[in-house]
């Protein structure tokens, strides 16, 4: 299960930037791409064990899933396909260059 390898990391690089205080991370903001390979439901039920002893012990997650936005080569569209086909969903070209739903990023965090 990769989504535990992600949370662990994640708490850690977020505890990093924290100075050296007694602050709690009291929620977690997230953009999760549809396509990015992470299991939003494996990452909540993981995050939980990747946070245990740490100051986000007890920190809400608030994930944003994020569309999978294509732009078109040929007509030069931007378009939101189906997933998991990226193609323009104007004209249909396989040409396209995906411009999102690929993210896992920390938007930001709340702490006390």
């Amino acid at each position: 299960m990769h989504e535990l390898s992600l949370a662990i990391d994640m708490v850690a690089q977020l505890e990093k930037a924290l100075s050296d205080d007694d602050s709690a991370i009291e929620q977690i903001h997230l953009l999760v791409g549809v396509i990015s390979g992470v299991e939003i439901d494996s990452f909540k039920f993981a995050f939980p064990a990747a946070a245990h002893g740490t100051r986000a012990k007890d920190a809400e997650l608030v994930i944003e899933q994020v569309p999978m936005v294509v732009k078109c080569r040929a007509c030069g569209r931007e378009t939101r396909p189906g997933k998991p086909a990226a193609i323009c969903g104007k004209c249909a070209s396989i040409d396209v260059e995906i411009i999102s739903g690929r993210e896992f990023v920390v938007k930001s965090m709340e702490v006390s």
